[in-house]
């Protein structure tokens, strides 16, 4: 009985409290089949979803009714409630490790990293639909990360064993190119550069840089060096800067959208891998190698952490829902509140980075 209302308590804290302004913190706990579910205002966890075994990484519906959460080892997706955490519904995929729909919202595209496919799904009968798998794609070693064009006509996957980004037509279903880009490719974002035109950026995680591919001519124009385990790059919510992890040095880099310049860095110890943007401006982070997560206020620097799960990966933060509390500019999301209780523990001052950097 105390197990089925511990839950239960929490929803309703969850949803009477004054805390439950704040916003909501997911992250996906890879090594303890778990989600944790934590309040960004008290800094304090409210209580760990359980999942199948192996989730990795998660994507909102292009409604914003649920947060779909990728369970590989599962081989499910978990459909939650953003706004409360509770699980939707269930739908058996196979293998999904990384996920994205389409800017037009008709496609769900999922990588299978253990299984070297790629799957393209009918997302037009909208999130309480069943997915429809229109084809699945044999392609090279370790498809890993997704991004697509801005008109939705191509998508690109990171195939990590063979080092190269792979282009396919959503439209003929069809690969167009494949182009070395590096040891290790793996996350990858869609970036026009002014007086230059679209660039795609890829961490190079078997080096310490960011390749910087010219989608037409196929070929790396430049690269960004950020440290070693070069991992992901995310984009700001107004757009102002480019965000890029290295797990292996450990740092975090902000980096100029106009000139990719390197503007500043951070040494976050821990390995920090996926990222998502407070309603405050605060940038949150998985830290891989420590079970825990940070969030960084980029205004003064300062950097705060939370225990979570074991191997942590993805990362979403839901705003809180307020009709009386003003956007942020540029983030279309209300502002959080002063953090309440006690501050969180520091950053452990040593850790040992793991060699391999792969997934």
């Amino acid at each position: 009985m105390r197990r089925l209302l511990a839950p239960l308590c929490c929803l309703l804290l969850l949803a009477a409290s004054p805390a439950a302004r704040a916003d909501l913190v997911y992250v996906l706990n890879s090594g303890d089949a778990s989600i944790s579910l934590l309040d960004a205002g008290a800094r304090v966890e409210l209580r760990r979803i359980p999942t199948l075994r192996e989730p990795h990484h998660l994507v909102l519906t292009p409604d914003r009714r649920f947060l779909v959460v990728a369970d590989s080892g599962g081989n499910e997706l978990l459909y939650l409630d953003p706004a409360t955490g509770e699980t939707m519904r269930r739908e058996r995929i196979s293998n999904p490790y990384h996920l994205e729909y389409s800017p037009d919202g008709r496609w769900l595209v999922i990588a299978s990293l253990r299984r070297d496919q790629v799957d393209l799904y009918d997302a037009t009968a909208g999130s309480d639909g069943p997915l429809r798998l229109v084809q699945r794609l044999k392609v090279g070693d370790k498809p890993s990360h997704i991004a697509f064009s801005p008109d939705g006509a191509t998508v690109f996957v990171t195939l990590q064993g063979d080092g190269a980004v792979m282009a396919l037509s959503l439209e003929t279903r069809e690969v167009l190119w494949q182009a070395p880009v590096g040891p290790e490719p793996a996350g990858i974002l869609w970036h026009d550069i002014p007086d230059l035109g679209p660039r795609l950026i890829v961490g190079i995680m078997g080096s310490d840089h960011f390749a910087v591919l010219n989608p037409e001519t196929r070929v790396v124009e430049r690269t960004i060096v950020v440290g070693r385990g070069a991992h992901t790059i995310f984009r700001s919510p107004d757009g102002g800067t480019l965000w890029a992890t290295s797990r292996v040095d450990s740092r975090l880099t902000a980096i100029e959208p106009a000139t990719l310049a390197v503007r500043q860095v951070h040494d976050v110890p821990g390995g920090p891998d996926c990222l998502a943007f407070g309603s405050d401006g605060r940038v949150w982070m998985t830290l891989r190698w420590v079970a825990r997560i940070a969030a960084l206020d980029p205004a003064s620097g300062t950097i705060e952490t939370m225990r979570v799960g074991r191997s942590p990966h993805g990362i979403f933060v839901q705003p809180r829902r307020d009709p009386a509390a003003r956007p942020v500019a540029g983030t279309g999301m209300p502002p959080l509140p002063a953090p309440a209780g006690a501050r969180p523990a520091p950053i452990p001052a040593s850790y040992t980075a793991p060699a391999a950097v792969g997934r």
